[in-house]
């Protein structure tokens, strides 16, 4: 009797076990080709994708789709090439895949967006890229000229959905206005949106956004088991850079800030092994820096005083800030990702250094592309504290969450 209770309680434990375990996130790349592939068959199909197109297994989707038959003509690659090996704002050329069978052609040269000549023989685009969860990302403003492209076309567009990795539920930052878009902000969300890719082309596209009577014939092929809250790292995936400086997930975690740099004369960590995680200057002092952010609360962050010396690397970055230079600055980990504010951040750090350095620090024309609202930029300036900068955009984020709400699949 003893032995059948005892196996009894066994079973309870490990049935309980299982049932408590996350299930496998499966990815929109996984269900394509099981659950989509007789729609696919007798399509002229062109891929909109790099190197972060694969499966779970980590199988690259175009080298899977040639496999099952079906007729890929093409490939469009978005900033930094198919292979990822091109530094940021780098030109890409129109090149061929590398197995050499499939032209890839450049949506971020001459043409940010599918040529009409290109899709004349298309009659399915296939959108599969990892992004990062940041208005400034430029993969985003890909999908928009890809979804414009096909709506002008009467092109079907399926879009594989990924995580967001910084989680799809964190809203953060000003929305940006009309003035300001650009290819670093096309459309008006905040810096951190919370969004799949799935739900921005949803938003996108109904939103009118593609422009006058354009609406894009989408499917949405979502994940499976996916959470709002995670991050990607709480997955059993591998991190694929989506970008050279974007070398794993804690960067994202703070680029939705630190980004921000690129738009002063600091140096947001370009030309070193900790991109966006390593911020400087030669005029900075480590140490006056770290009281002076302290007395903003920071939550989530440690910070360490630094040096470095930027360096050109090849294909990673050619030309940072301060090449052969040594700065002065900030070593940062995030500590606690759940309660750090990327966005925050950046506006504390900023101000900072507008107080400490007047006359050393700068800001460039990009600044107001990047933050998408010119307010930010003269509000630290004329020396505003950065809790009502931070405050100044409550309104315009509870009116986009309104919005969004509408979008979200998950």
């Amino acid at each position: 009797m003893k032995i059948k209770l005892s196996i009894f309680f066994l079973f309870l434990f490990l049935s309980a076990t299982v049932l408590s375990q996350p299930k496998k996130l499966v990815l929109g790349a996984d269900r394509l080709i099981p659950e989509y592939i007789d729609a696919l068959k007798f399509q002229k199909i062109g891929l909109v994708t790099n190197k972060t197109g694969v499966l779970s297994n980590g199988n690259l989707l175009y080298e899977e789709l040639l496999k099952k038959g079906l007729d890929v003509k093409l490939i469009f690659t978005p900033e930094h090439g198919f292979n990822i090996n091109s530094e940021a704002g780098k030109i890409i050329k129109d090149s061929k895949s590398p197995n050499r069978e499939i032209n890839l052609y450049s949506l971020y040269g001459e043409n940010k967006k599918p040529r009409k000549e290109y899709l004349k023989d298309i009659t399915v685009l296939i959108y599969d890229i990892q992004d990062v969860g940041a208005r400034f990302y430029t993969y985003i403003s890909t999908l928009y000229y890809v979804l414009q492209a096909a709506a002008e076309n009467n092109i079907t567009v399926f879009i594989l959905d990924r995580p967001n990795p910084i989680t799809g539920e964190k809203v953060d930052g000003p929305v940006i206005t009309d003035s300001l878009r650009s290819f670093v902000g096309i459309v008006p969300v905040p810096i951190q949106y919370g969004m799949t890719d799935c739900e921005l082309a949803w938003m996108m596209s109904k939103e009118g956004w593609l422009g006058k009577n354009l609406e894009a014939r989408t499917i949405f092929v979502t994940m499976k088991y996916w959470d709002r809250k995670s991050f990607y790292n709480d997955y059993n995936l591998k991190w694929l850079p989506p970008s050279p400086n974007m070398p794993d997930v804690e960067t994202a975690e703070i680029y939705p800030g630190t980004c921000l740099l690129e738009g002063t004369n600091i140096s947001e960590g370009r030309g070193t092994v900790r991109p966006f995680l390593t911020i400087g200057a030669p005029f900075i002092d480590p140490e006056d820096l770290i009281d002076k952010l302290e007395h903003y609360e920071l939550k989530g962050i440690k910070l360490l005083p630094l040096q470095f010396t930027p360096k050109k690397i090849p294909g990673i970055s050619e030309n940072p800030k301060y090449e052969g230079e040594l700065c002065n600055g900030l070593s940062l980990k995030i500590t606690d990702r759940n309660n750090f504010k990327p966005v925050e951040f950046g506006i504390k750090l900023i101000s900072a250094l507008r107080e400490l350095y007047p006359d050393n620090f700068k800001f460039t024309d990009y600044f107001d592309k990047l933050s998408g609202d010119a307010s930010i930029r003269e509000n630290i300036l004329n020396g505003v504290s950065p809790k009502k900068i931070i405050e100044s955009w409550a309104i315009e984020i509870n009116e986009f969450k309104n919005i969004r709400n509408k979008y979200l699949l998950y």
